[in-house]
């Protein structure tokens, strides 16, 4: 079968999978304190975990951790080839509802805007100009209510594919195909309780990214850091000399931020401060932030000066408290998978290559669960997914990009002599 009509075939499997698995939401949540946060993602891991031993995998091959909501599998290969690991979350981001998504699906695309069904929301060429890059090819959008829930259930949908592949055409030779979902990811919890023991995998990839091509070995030092002001409330009217505003004290520690390392200011390499959210009185006042550099020293002295600005700026009021707790939460993978590891992703990007597709090496500007594994031992770049507009109401995903990915999936797996 030509290579283009294995893709076709591709795609309407992993579509298929992608549509089912998106039906299922499991948005996770950073303030429930559980693991996994939310029990939603059980569903979707009870699903998968017999998918995989449908697709015939045997039982002893699947292990679903039915605790901590991993789910584990392999598609056993010549034990003499490396053992290559493929992983994707399972939970949707909490930022945007993935309860109840109803999917569009605009088939022989033509090139206009696209209303998100009644919501009055619009996927415009103008805001959104890669669309022309999909005319001809079939593409799934939200209703304009919901997430879509291609970050990652794409990932999913393709890991899923390429093992039923192999599994069905066991003339191709491979080592053996380390696989796991895994809960939490968008809290920063996807690998909290991984096992890398269990997993096996020499190396692997997170089939996490965006669009088609997209191949990663950088991301951002992240932390997120807490500011906690504690102020003084008087009667307005007896406040002189006594009251000591909280939420003024806020306003001014976000202000002497520079403007031009803020999220919305800052691309490619560059790092920045987000406040991510503020609540307060007059008495108490709580700021939020996550902070992000790729060069591990800019990062620390972006915590630095955090840390400072909130002293100086205690000093200036006295009676006020201001506490600063700021606490790591990954690093940038390219410091243990340069030195080291290269041929992971030189491997990729020939694959990618002789599956028609066309590499770009971006930097992650965010994390991935192979950043974290990276440090804890298994090399792991991020390969694309196929979608766009990730975490709202204007994601979208081509679906020859699912086809052309599991293919990519394959070609990865298989050994070349």
């Amino acid at each position: 079968m030509a290579i283009e009509d294995t893709i076709k075939a591709l795609t309407k499997e992993a579509s298929e999978r992608f549509l089912k698995y998106v039906s299922i939401p499991t948005a996770s949540d950073e303030n429930s304190g559980t693991s996994p946060s939310t029990g939603a993602q059980y569903d979707l891991a009870e699903v998968l975990s017999e998918e995989l031993k449908n697709i015939g995998i045997p039982e002893e091959d699947v292990y679903y951790d039915d605790q901590l909501c991993y789910v584990y599998a392999t598609v056993k290969g010549d034990p003499d080839l490396p053992k290559i690991g493929f992983i994707s979350h399972m939970d949707t981001s909490p930022e945007c509802s993935g309860e109840n998504i109803k999917p569009q699906i605009i088939r022989n695309y033509d090139g206009s805007d696209i209303a998100l069904g009644s919501s009055g929301k619009v996927l415009s060429t103008s805001s959104f100009p890669e669309l022309k890059e999909y005319i001809g090819q079939t593409i799934i959008t939200t209703d304009g209510t919901t997430l879509l829930g291609a970050d990652d259930k794409a990932g999913i949908a393709e890991i899923m594919t390429m093992a039923s592949y192999l599994i069905s055409h066991p003339q191709i030779r491979h080592g053996d195909i380390k696989i796991c979902f895994t809960p939490d990811e968008e809290i920063g919890e996807g690998t909290s309780f991984f096992s890398i023991q269990r997993f096996g995998a020499d190396y692997a990839y997170t089939v996490d990214g965006g669009k088609l091509g997209e191949i990663s070995y950088e991301n951002f030092n992240a932390a997120s850091c807490r500011i906690k002001i504690h102020g003084a409330n008087i009667h307005p009217g007896e406040a002189y000399g006594k009251m000591i505003n909280s939420q003024r004290i806020a306003m001014k520690i976000d202000t002497a931020i520079p403007d031009s390392q803020r999220p919305e200011t800052t691309r490619d390499h560059e790092g920045f401060f987000h406040l991510m959210s503020i609540e307060g009185s007059v008495d108490l006042t709580e700021m939020r932030y996550i902070i992000r550099d790729h060069d591990r020293e800019l990062f620390e002295q972006k915590k630095e000066f955090i840390k400072n600005l909130c002293a100086g700026i205690e000093k200036e009021h006295p009676g006020a408290v201001i506490e600063v707790s700021i606490s790591d939460t990954y690093y940038n993978m390219r410091d243990v998978i340069v030195p080291d590891h290269m041929h992971i992703v030189n491997d990729a990007i020939a694959a990618m290559e002789i599956s028609g597709i066309n590499p770009v090496i971006e930097p992650i500007r965010g994390g991935t669960d192979g950043a974290m594994l990276s440090y804890k031992g298994l090399p792991c770049p991020n390969l694309c997914a196929g979608g766009h507009n990730f975490h709202g109401v204007y994601e979208y995903i081509p679906e020859e990009s699912l086809g052309r990915i599991a293919y990519l999936l394959i070609t990865i797996a298989t050994h070349r002599d």
